[in-house]
């Protein structure tokens, strides 16, 4: 199987290495807060990287930009969890200084993929039939 080209893009493997520090993080929670928030928080994040790879693979622009749209929805969830996190004390302040930066840098980056889908294919413009 031929290497899917969607690993290459910077967007998804920073979805990639905030879900994986994201997984880090929650691991060690007590079972409350793994049970509630942080299996919560795990599955927005993975749902990141899991709709922009669906999206690239379904073969149209229209599918791929509503994936992303959904991406951008989970990780908007994604936020709202971390911020439960850190209000109740769960996220050192290591931990927060290693994915502030990473959720700072992928929010906008998910946006721009968004823009970027399609950008450049023009629909085809019927011909319009001869005049007789």
């Amino acid at each position: 199987m031929a290497k899917a080209r969607f690993l290459e893009l910077r967007v998804y493997q920073l979805a990639e290495e905030l879900a994986d520090a994201v997984h880090e993080v929650v691991v060690p929670w007590d079972r409350l807060d793994r049970n509630t928030v942080g299996e919560q928080l795990v599955r927005a994040i993975d749902s990141v990287g899991a709709n922009i790879a669906e999206g690239y693979g379904r073969g149209s622009f229209a599918d791929n930009r509503r994936f992303v749209r959904i991406a951008r929805g989970s990780l908007y969830e994604t936020q709202h969890w971390l911020r439960r996190a850190f209000k109740r004390k769960l996220l050192t302040d290591e931990q927060t200084a290693r994915l502030k930066p990473l959720l700072d840098e992928l929010a906008p980056k998910l946006n721009a993929y968004l823009k970027s889908i399609g950008r450049g294919a023009k629909p085809a413009t019927p011909t319009p039939p001869p005049v007789q």
